[in-house]
């Protein structure tokens, strides 16, 4: 069955930002004072004109590193900029915002949220207090937004965090959800907006970029990072599946979640791809055989993944998890 498509067309946001006045000065005079960022935070440009993204350090959210563990960006079209996720602290966020006025003093129109977990969205806080932008995130959202998970989790990072994340953050929910696909205009670019999960999360989001060919995949893609495959909500096959579908945009750049931008977008699939099927087979052999988890973990020759970031935080909570979506399906589903 086609996925229904929306279309909407930014033209008439960008109209209505000129004769509202958003212009960057009179923003900034609203700004609620954030707690500056001591880590180096600066948008690099792809090798395409206008497309810009933040790479956020390896390893898990930490006081070392100020939660800026993953990756977003944006797009300046002829008529505003169009954002790709928000990171993980407000502060982070208005960093954003600072860095894209010094670019353009074109509005933020948009903000497209991969999905809902804690480092993509505690900075929509910041887009909402500083700009103008419509956040738009796939309908299963209200699964995260609504969960106990939530609420935890911002309580750890309350701990982790301070004072980026403190009893002042709040989680944004967005003005715009979409079922499959959703599409963008917005001067010479068109923004395809994709939900690819449930996979990593249930509300798992790609933006592919026409017609620059650059794809922003959300955490579906992790370059040269282990990814994080331990929440309830994982679907390693399905995972793989959207990878698969993602082959068939045939990006020609990639904007990961986590890791570097790259110009070799397959390479940077495959990463993602391979670690999955290597999980899956590994355990997927072990419950096929009667093996259990700790002997199978211990068993399993993890020397190819062992030396890259998230690894001692990741692997082997990633390793029970898929043990058990294995062992579920061998029992049928029970």
């Amino acid at each position: 069955m086609e996925a229904k498509k929306i279309r909407i067309s930014i033209r008439t946001a960008g109209m209505a930002a000129a004769l509202l006045g958003w212009s960057g000065v009179l923003a900034a005079e609203s700004s609620p004072g954030y707690p500056q960022l001591s880590i180096p935070f600066e948008a690099e440009p792809v090798s395409v004109e206008n497309v810009y993204y933040f790479s956020g350090q390896s390893g898990v959210p930490d006081k070392q590193n100020e939660g800026f563990t993953a990756n977003a960006g944006f797009v300046i079209t002829e008529e505003g900029v169009v954002v790709f996720d928000a990171l993980g602290t407000p502060s982070l966020g208005a960093a954003m915002v600072d860095n894209i006025r010094e670019l353009t003093e074109l509005p933020i129109t948009h903000v497209v949220i991969s999905h809902y977990h804690a480092d993509h969205v505690y900075g929509l806080q910041a887009f909402r207090d500083l700009t103008k932008a419509e956040v738009i995130a796939q309908e299963a959202s209200h699964v995260y937004i609504n969960s106990a998970d939530a609420a935890q989790r911002l309580e750890q990072r309350k701990e982790a965090l301070s004072p980026w994340v403190d009893d002042n953050t709040r989680l944004i929910t967005p003005d715009v959800t979409f079922d499959e696909e959703i599409m963008l205009e917005s001067g010479d670019y068109r923004f395809s907006i994709v939900h690819a999960g449930p996979a990593h999360s249930p509300d798992d989001t790609l933006m592919m970029v026409e017609p620059v060919s650059v794809l922003f995949s959300g955490d579906i893609i992790q370059n040269d990072r282990i990814p994080f495959l331990a929440s309830s909500d994982v679907d390693t096959g399905n995972w793989m599946r959207a990878i698969d579908r993602v082959r068939g945009m045939n990006p020609k750049i990639l904007i990961p979640g986590h890791g570097r931008a790259s110009e070799n977008a397959m390479e940077a699939l495959n990463f993602t791809y391979d670690y999955l099927a290597y999980v899956r087979d590994q355990m997927g052999a072990a419950v096929e055989g009667w093996v259990e988890f700790e002997d199978a973990y211990a068993q399993t020759d993890w020397s190819p993944y062992e030396a890259l970031p998230a690894f001692d935080a990741s692997n082997r909570a990633n390793a029970y998890r898929v043990y058990l979506e294995m062992e579920k399906a061998a029992l049928g589903g029970g």
